[in-house]
């Protein structure tokens, strides 16, 4: 197989003011990407860029909103050109069960964490099938693969049609040069670990896991990093889990 040569490309990341998104975007940035730092939180999203420098690129907006992912999307091509890499990252958490679940709660979540992807991907999946390349990672989660084991009903589902949407567009782009992957992290060292959990659901969940440690997000980073590069590009319609063995296919 011909290698093909390293180049610097444009890669949008979603919810990167987050732990995770911050360590996906510091990863793209050091393998020599320029990198959209997409956050509704403009003063974290403006720290982390400034942390990055000039490669990297912030933009406030939310990911469900139609018309701001339109203008993002716009904005972003007059000053970088297309998009190479698309992860969509952001995403709600929420422990509540059927019950407990609201509808408003049930539409919210749905919103950010399928609508979101589903928005950016119709932006920016045009010009990946035009240039013949690109590659799109979802954030899915162990959630979908086990209906939930700490996570409520909302955000379980809406990580399964994650997944679906996911198999969905690697059937269609495979023969444009397109890739599309998901990742399935589960309990990844982050705000979602440390508030969402309380000390006895920690220590419950930790001794579930076989290596007996929660997920660093530069671990998930890493393989954002080697889903998105040329030497993947056999890899389509995959959920790559990680999670210490907690759940194994």
């Amino acid at each position: 197989m011909k290698t093909e040569p390293k180049k610097t490309r444009v890669a949008f990341v979603t919810g990167a003011g987050g732990s995770m998104g911050a360590a996906i975007a510091r990863a793209l940035v050091a393998e020599g990407h320029r990198v959209v730092l997409a956050d509704n939180d403009a003063k974290t999203v403006a720290g982390v860029a400034a942390e990055l420098g000039a490669d990297a690129f912030p933009l406030t907006l939310d990911v469900s909103d139609p018309s701001q992912v339109k203008t993002a999307c716009d904005s972003l091509r007059k000053k970088w050109g297309p998009v190479d890499i698309l992860v969509n990252n952001a995403g709600i958490l929420s422990n509540n069960k059927i019950v407990e679940t609201t509808p408003e709660e049930w539409r919210r979540i749905l919103a950010v964490n399928l609508d979101g992807p589903y928005l950016l991907c119709r932006e920016l999946v045009p010009a990946m099938r035009e240039q013949r390349w690109g590659r799109i990672i979802n954030v899915c989660s162990l959630a979908m693969k086990t209906g939930g084991l700490t996570a409520g009903t909302a955000y379980t589902t809406s990580k399964g049609a994650l997944g679906a949407l996911t198999f969905s567009l690697a059937r269609e782009l495979a023969p444009h040069g397109v890739t599309v992957n998901g990742i399935a992290p589960a309990y990844v060292r982050s705000k979602m670990i440390n508030e969402q959990l309380t000390e006895q659901q920690r220590q419950e969940t930790l001794r579930g896991i076989p290596v007996g440690r929660f997920c660093e997000p530069e671990e998930v980073a890493h393989t954002v990093v080697f889903l998105s590069s040329p030497l993947s590009g056999f890899i389509t319609g995959e959920i790559v889990d990680i999670n210490g063995g907690l759940h194994m296919d």
